[in-house]
């Protein structure tokens, strides 16, 4: 009896990727004799049927469910379960999966590396990962987007305008028309320009900062350099102080709320008032973001609906989303003229 052989009998539960090892055969062959496919050679087939049986193995509810050799659940691919949008839209993947009575895990995947691309990948390709719904905000989700060979079942949810040269469905919220709006907002004003500190994203420029400059151009305004920042505080909060020492700054539009509240810290460090010298605008609508001092100035994504609708892709036909809007709070006032 080989070394795999003996792992897997000394297990309680044997799983599908054992029965593949001591049949010396991938776990997608075994996943096609559990589903009666064709496809599979006789002599494999008999191969697969007496490793079952070595292992006594048994399919297990999952696997007596499958639909076109899917398990009766779902799997939600993101890089992180902390960030606002990212737990967000996994909420709304678990609320609408309860309803219908479907299963939910999570797979993370760490980085957009090819080693961690590839063990993302073939672990979805198990059919006991079920449906699968992966969070494309940043090169590792887009990355296993692109990677999924065509026979899993996948929805993505995405920045605005989806991934280029993916055909796969992807349902995402307008955040590009959003940002102009907020730009529009700050111009309106009376400041003479918007500068923009960037949160990280799949493309080079993302939906945002599209926005953003859209709406620059559109205006006939200037189109500042503009400031990248981390997903993390300090990052943010260094940008902040860069723009905190030019005294043309008078209007900021952060990537996202947490971005927001460390460019406003870096901002009352350099005692610059908040909205009396400069107005903030953020993104995403955080459940705190009202009551901050000033209360701040954001664009509500509703990314709970953007996890449902995700789910109802996958099982039917995604509902329209809202539209992102503003929400005008304390955080961006007029320009007061000498």
């Amino acid at each position: 009896m080989g070394d795999a052989e003996s792992a897997a009998e000394g297990r309680r539960t044997p799983q599908i990727r054992d029965v593949a090892a001591v049949a010396g055969v991938s776990h997608q062959t075994v996943s096609r004799v559990l589903n009666n496919s064709p496809k599979v050679r006789p002599a494999t087939r008999q191969l697969v049927m007496e490793a079952m049986e070595r292992l006594q193995y048994r399919p297990n509810r999952a696997a007596r469910a499958l639909g076109l050799g899917r398990a009766n659940g779902i799997t939600v691919v993101t890089s992180n379960t902390m960030l606002y949008g990212y737990a967000s839209v996994l909420q709304g993947v678990e609320e609408a999966a309860r309803v219908q009575g479907l299963t939910v895990g999570v797979r993370v995947v760490e980085s957009e590396s090819t080693e961690e691309v590839r063990a993302t990948v073939e672990y979805l390709s198990d059919p006991s990962t079920g449906r699968v719904v992966v969070v494309a905000f940043d090169p590792a989700g887009a990355g296993v987007l692109r990677a999924l060979p065509g026979g899993v079942p996948v929805v993505a949810a995405t920045e605005a305008g989806g991934l280029a040269g993916v055909e796969r469905p992807m349902i995402f919220l307008d955040e590009r028309e959003a940002a102009a709006d907020a730009t529009r907002h700050l111009l309106g004003l009376g400041h003479v320009t918007v500068h923009h500190v960037a949160i990280p994203s799949e493309a080079p420029a993302s939906a945002r900062q599209s926005g953003w400059r859209d709406a620059l151009l559109e205006a006939g305004a200037a189109v500042p350099e503009v400031v990248s920042a981390g997903w993390d505080a300090r990052s943010a909060h260094e940008a902040g102080r860069r723009l905190a020492a030019d005294p043309t700054v008078t209007a900021i539009l952060c990537g996202n709320d947490d971005t927001a509240l460390a460019v406003r810290r870096a901002l009352y460090e350099a005692g610059r008032d908040v909205p009396g010298d400069v107005s903030i605008v953020g993104f995403d609508d955080v459940p705190g973001a009202a009551y901050w001092t000033p209360a701040l100035t954001t664009v509500r994504m509703d990314f709970v609906a953007l996890g449902r609708a995700c789910v109802a892709a996958l099982t039917g036909e995604a509902p329209p989303l809202d539209a992102p809007r503003l929400v005008v709070r304390e955080s961006t006032a007029s320009v007061t003229k000498p």
